[in-house]
Parts: C-alpha cells; structure tokens; sequence
C-alpha cells in the first residue's frame, strides 16, 4: 500500500479528466437549453455566453458537436460551480412550484368529488367569502367534465384556487 500523500501528487488519470470533461460538456448542454432570460441572469463570461448563443442557432449535427466541446473547454477555463448552483437554484424553484400545482390540482379534484370536509377545510385557509364563486366554478366545471365539453371552468376554478391559496396565511 502506497503513502495516501503520494496518491494526491498524482495528477488525475485519463479516464478520470475524460469525465471531468463530459461533465461540463453537460453542464454546457444544460446552459444551451435554458431559456434566453433565464439563461441572460447567470453569472457567465462574455466568450463562453457568445458560444451558447451561437450553439443555439447552429442546425447541422456535427457542429452542435464541436460546438458542445468548445463549450465545454471554456468552461474549463472559468469555475463553473456559480453556473451549477444558479442552475440547482432554478430547479429547485421548478420544484416548488411543481409541488404547488399538485397541491392545488388536489383541492380541485377534492372539490369536483364534492368532499364535504374539503369544503369545511377550505374555509379554514381561504375564509367564507369566495365560497359562492367557488361554488359556482365547481357546479360549472362538473356540468362542462359531464358534457365532455372543455374544461374551461376547470381552469378557472384552479387559477381561483391558486390565487386564493397564494395569498392565504400560512
């Protein structure tokens, strides 16, 4: 068995700097992909953001391929873990709002089920005020699902819910 200081004098083995390498390619990739503005607010170089917005015009495979490389040399040059915390950052807030959704898509389904105690634990969050134009969407979203027309009061009552649950205590 070697000395454990002798293994970090080592430089790193080629397989090793292989996936270094592969890894901000990805991370390159992920930066091409993400939306102008989203892309326009992270902390990046003026050479390395000219190469991602020229990789998002190019069409032709092989080049997107050299194109991936050369990014990912730039990002040799810079360290890219601002880049991957902005990027972790913005997932995590997908995330969030994900999770918001479901909740809020559950309220709905709860109340189109027509749950006694969703009703009584909506007042609780939301107060008796908007139960009327609650009411109202769900007997519309009921009447529109047995139809099978569109679900437009559906719609409706989830952007109602999300509004109201956004803006209730808690």
């Amino acid at each position: 068995m070697g000395d454990p200081q002798d293994d970090a004098d080592e430089p790193p083995s080629k397989s090793e700097l292989k996936r270094q390498s592969r890894d901000l390619q990805d991370l390159g990739q992920a930066l091409v992909d993400l939306p102008a503005a989203e892309f326009d607010a992270l902390p990046v170089p003026e050479d390395l953001r000219d190469a991602i917005v020229a990789a998002r015009r190019i069409t032709s495979h092989g080049a997107r391929v050299r194109q991936r490389l050369y990014i990912g040399k730039l990002l040799r040059n810079i360290d890219p873990e601002p880049i991957r915390e902005a990027l972790a950052n913005r997932a995590e807030v997908d995330r969030q709002r994900v999770r918001r959704e479901h909740v809020i898509e559950a309220w709905r389904d709860r109340l189109l089920a027509d749950e006694p105690a969703a009703w009584t634990e909506l007042v609780a969050l939301i107060g008796a005020d908007n139960l009327p134009q609650l009411r109202s969407l769900v007997r519309q979203a009921r009447a529109e699902r047995d139809a099978a027309r569109a679900p437009s009061a559906a719609r409706q009552l989830f952007r109602r819910l999300r509004d109201l649950l956004s803006a209730a205590p808690g």
